[in-house]
């Protein structure tokens, strides 16, 4: 059972690790928070999806052009000064968004704005956040730790939509956001706590450090980097696949005010139950962490979640469009239970790609596919949304889900297929 359980070393070789992860996971709870209470701020002032899904557009945008230079800035400059610099800045952008509340503005158009410079700040923050972590411990160590850090993000993701969307219905938008500002403290203490961390300079022939600026040349030269290494850059085209496809957390407002019943509440019980499966995934990873055929694990991960998610929205076609009073009790359950193991399929998946990127890049080429790694991961799911709400205007939210699900899965193995390299990948000599 021991040997099951989540690998809790590299939380005991490492302080400056461990105060890392405390203070992220702190924060992330708030983060989680404001997430959620955007979309219902949203919601509630145009009672549409797809002004829900734009919001995916406000964030994807600012991602996709300060990634990729976030990643050089990090492959440049200290990277403690990079992290504590853009995490004062999401900080002071997370009082702004306390601050519409607290006033009154109801606008939708600065909500979309303060979220876009809001992803700016993260674009560049948490590139610096992963290139410092394989700084502090062994290689070895990077699937658990991964995987702890998979663990926390599912916690928040439990606990923070369940805290925002009672605090919404109870106290109102301005207290989820007022307490998003108060735990993101926590990361802001565990980053200036952290020693140093200048990036590893590359060699020339006569042992020089070469240091090259800062611009779209650095950028450049990590795209072409990225170009040579198959195996790192088919990890992030299928999480594209399965992020642009079938990425549901647009639908969750709609399902629970028009097909499942309990309006806020539910839509924060689906966001708790897709964290959950994470969670569950997280804490009996210690079996996980010791595969070798990474590829393998990270494919079927995927097949699983694009299958759950098909799930989730066949439950949405069955209950119909009905806006019921109180709460279908089935739906809710079924619901649930799909998007639990679509959550640790997720979970899964996670651990292993951000494993074989960390293990298989030089530290000179880390903070700029560390950028890539950001717009695919983070960018992947704010243009899922767009994808998905626009298709529950044209379909219905739950032929939406379905097709995403089952598309998904068709365009994974699809690319398998193109590449055996992938699946034949093995730990034990990673070839990036």
């Amino acid at each position: 059972m021991r040997q099951l359980l989540a690998d809790t070393t590299p939380l005991t070789v490492s302080p400056d690790y461990r105060r890392l992860w405390v203070g992220l996971s702190i924060s992330n709870i708030g983060t989680q928070v404001t997430i959620v209470a955007v979309g219902l701020q949203i919601y509630a002032l145009t009672g549409s999806t797809l002004a829900v899904g734009v919001l995916g557009l406000f964030s994807l945008v600012p991602l996709v052009a300060l990634g990729l230079y976030g990643g050089a800035l990090v492959d440049h400059y200290d990277r403690r000064t990079v992290s504590l610099v853009s995490s004062l800045v999401l900080w002071v952008v997370v009082a702004a968004i306390a601050a519409q509340a607290w006033f009154r503005v109801e606008s939708v158009h600065l909500l979309y704005g303060l979220i876009a410079v809001q992803s700016a700040a993260f674009a560049i923050n948490n590139p610096a956040r992963s290139a410092i972590i394989p700084r502090l411990l062994p290689k070895e160590l990077m699937p658990a730790a991964n995987a702890l850090t998979t663990l926390s993000m599912n916690v928040a993701l439990t606990g923070g939509p369940l805290i925002g969307a009672v605090l919404v219905a109870r106290l109102g938008y301005s207290w989820a956001y007022t307490l998003d500002m108060v735990l993101f403290l926590a990361a802001l203490w565990a980053v200036f706590r952290l020693p140093p961390v200048p990036p590893e300079k590359p060699v020339d022939g006569t042992g020089r450090a070469r240091v090259g600026a800062v611009g779209l040349r650095s950028v450049l030269d990590g795209l072409r980097y990225l170009a040579t290494q198959p195996n790192v850059r088919t990890t992030f085209v299928v999480d594209i696949i399965a992020m642009v496809l079938s990425f549901p957390r647009v639908l969750w407002p709609a399902a629970g005010v028009i097909y499942l019943g309990g309006g806020e509440a539910t839509t924060g019980v689906l966001a708790a139950a897709f964290a959950v499966g994470g969670v569950l995934a997280s804490v009996f990873s210690g079996g996980l962490t010791r595969m070798r055929r990474q590829g393998q694990v990270i494919v079927w991960a995927i097949t699983a979640w694009g299958a759950s998610i098909a799930a989730f929205g066949l439950v949405l076609v069955l209950v119909g469009r009905g806006s019921p009073d109180a709460p279908v009790v089935w739906a809710v359950v079924a619901a649930g239970v799909a998007l639990a193991f679509a959550g640790g399929s997720d979970s899964v998946s996670s651990v292993f790609r951000q494993s074989i990127l960390q293990t298989a890049t030089p530290d000179h080429m880390r903070g700029r596919l560390q950028g890539v790694f950001i717009v695919v991961v983070a960018g992947g799911p704010r243009l899922g949304e767009m994808v998905l709400g626009a298709e529950a205007t044209w379909f219905g939210e739950g032929w939406a889900a379905v097709g995403g699900g089952l598309t998904c899965i068709v365009l994974l193995w699809l690319v398998v297929r193109l590449t055996p390299r992938f699946w034949r990948y093995d730990a034990r000599h990673p070839e990036p």
